[in-house]
């Protein structure tokens, strides 16, 4: 008996510690699952908003080519040629020439003109950071529509009406579709459009998640029940409680707390030190033909144990420990170097790098990259330079001036991330770029949601009014591809050709393909994407 005393007190604890340990992991586990839940609802929220901005992006965009051509007339001639522009253009409904109190003039669809409810007076119409950029609600016996009015001159204006489809909301998770509501409204609180699976359904107990565009006048909501939470992305709460019930993990987390901020900016201090950060290229190809037209630097960790770190395990820290611009120009320097035979063969080839928005806005960032490129004495014209949306530029009009002497130098631009960034299209054009490039958000859905491929074909459309091109990121398949193709969209990149690939198989992939396109010629065949 006296063998046992002191194994009661060590079970005991065991006990007790086992207990806190779960009760920890409970509450822990239930704080990520409700943060995560929370940023992938502001995420959502986000998208509506973003989309709905495009729609208006567009309807600006065209009303602008409209004045270009100056077409702001009601001469027969002038209401063909608008009546042409608003078929090719499905997002629009109409679009009609107003006097400066916003009564109608004419229209390019005088039949449209009955299906109006009534017509907002421009006192009534909400103003946008454009000034010369006005929203309204048009009532119409098919539901509402959206009216964007672009000042012309001080006699006429023109105002496009934009359809308001809700399948363009039809965002919801599987999980929640049933139990949630997506709303679009004006910054009045005039509704424009809503998303639900069942009309007749009430939903009780709500929470919402809204978001205010800093553009245009509109308000994004996303309204679900409460309840429904608790069933939706929970997969990580026995994991976590799992792991918050092994033996020593707290003293562990308590001893690595100190480090967890200096180690791993010494880590990516030493590493850059050893140069153990290496260029990886992902190929840029002709969708129709699958010609290599250039490639994107991608970076990649190299440890001196033969491991590889992913990027989004360093690139976040690089970025906010200031370690990505010295990052930046190491990838550079190596791309230039490994890659130069390709560039000196082929004068087309474009070579394009990242660049976050506070390293393009730092001193001295083109002199150096002019010296840079210069020095591996390759032509700035194939070089393009990504600016990447992750974080917002602050100042446009420093940028645009950035992006203005890079393109006086030869240099291309491209935007990155388009449409899940932080740049709307109307600062795209603000900015002068060359290309933008759309997420792989896009093309992850375009051949299952219709809504997706209006919005890419938006995007093309706008693009080509800007006089820019367009690159697809991510595809993975060839539905995407052809989906894309029938978009309009000419380039893309993704793992349907290659994944990021070291400069030695990227050249081999070149090479192979230059051989195969060669054979086609040849042969008289097509060469497809593989």
């Amino acid at each position: 008996m006296r063998l046992l005393r002191p194994t009661f007190p060590f079970a005991a604890l065991v006990l007790a510690s086992t207990m806190a340990f779960a009760l920890a992991g409970h509450f822990a586990a239930e704080a990520v699952i409700r943060r995560q839940q929370a940023h992938q609802l502001d995420e959502l929220t986000e998208v509506v908003l973003r989309r709905s901005e495009f729609a208006v992006d567009f309807a600006a965009a065209s009303l602008d080519e409209l004045a270009r051509r100056k077409l702001v007339s009601c001469e027969p001639g002038a209401l063909q040629a608008i009546r042409l522009h608003v078929y090719q253009r499905s997002a629009i409904k109409d679009v009609r020439l107003v006097k400066p109190d916003g009564s109608v003039i004419c229209s390019a669809y005088s039949e449209t003109l009955e299906f109006d409810k009534g017509w907002v007076d421009r006192r009534d119409m909400l103003p946008s950071r454009d000034k010369a950029l006005s929203l309204f609600r048009v009532e119409q016996f098919g539901g509402a529509a959206l009216g964007v009015l672009r000042d012309i001159d001080g006699s006429s204006a023109l105002v496009a009406i934009v359809g308001i489809n809700a399948s363009l909301f039809d965002i919801m998770p599987a999980e929640l579709r049933a139990r949630s509501d997506v709303i679009l409204a004006l910054g009045n609180g005039e509704k424009l459009g809503k998303f639900q699976s069942d009309a007749g359904k009430s939903l009780l107990e709500l929470i919402s998640f809204e978001r205010n565009s800093v553009r245009f006048p509109l308000h994004a909501t996303i309204q679900l029940e409460r309840a429904v939470l608790a069933s939706w992305n929970n997969e990580a709460y026995w994991p976590t409680v799992a792991v918050a019930l092994g033996l020593g993990a707290i003293f562990g987390i308590l001893l690595a707390r100190s480090r967890r901020m200096e180690e791993p900016v010494a880590d990516l201090d030493r590493a850059l030190a050893a140069g153990e950060f290496k260029p990886y290229y992902q190929p840029i190809f002709d969708l129709r033909t699958g010609q290599i037209k250039g490639c994107e630097i991608l970076a990649r960790w190299l440890r001196r144990d033969g491991s590889v770190v992913p990027p989004m395990n360093f690139i976040p820290l690089a970025e906010s420990s200031g370690r990505i611009q010295a990052m930046t120009w190491h990838l550079l320097g190596s791309a230039l170097a490994e890659l130069k035979p390709l560039l000196k063969t082929d004068k087309n080839f474009k070579l394009s790098l990242n660049v976050v928005p506070n390293h393009l806005l730092s001193a001295g960032f083109v002199e150096t990259l002019r010296r840079t490129v210069l020095a591996a004495r390759v032509s700035a014209r194939q070089i393009v330079v990504e600016i990447t949306e992750r974080d917002e530029l602050d100042d446009l009009a420093r940028a645009a001036a950035v992006v203005a002497e890079l393109r006086d130098h030869g240099f291309r631009v491209a935007i990155d991330d388009v449409g899940v960034g932080h740049s709307g299209l109307s600062r795209l054009k603000g900015l002068g770029a060359d290309t933008i490039k759309i997420d792989k958000f896009f093309v992850d859905t375009i051949t299952v949601d219709a809504s997706t491929t209006a919005i890419v074909e938006m995007l093309v459309a706008l693009a080509k009014d800007l006089n820019m091109t367009v690159v697809a990121e991510g595809i993975e398949t060839e539905e995407q591809l052809r989906a894309l193709i029938a978009s309009g969209v000419e380039e893309g990149q993704g793992y349907l050709v290659a994944p990021p690939l070291p400069s030695a198989r990227f050249n081999e992939l070149v090479v192979s393909r230059r051989v195969t396109r060669s054979g086609a010629a040849v042969s008289g065949d097509t060469v497809l994407v593989a």
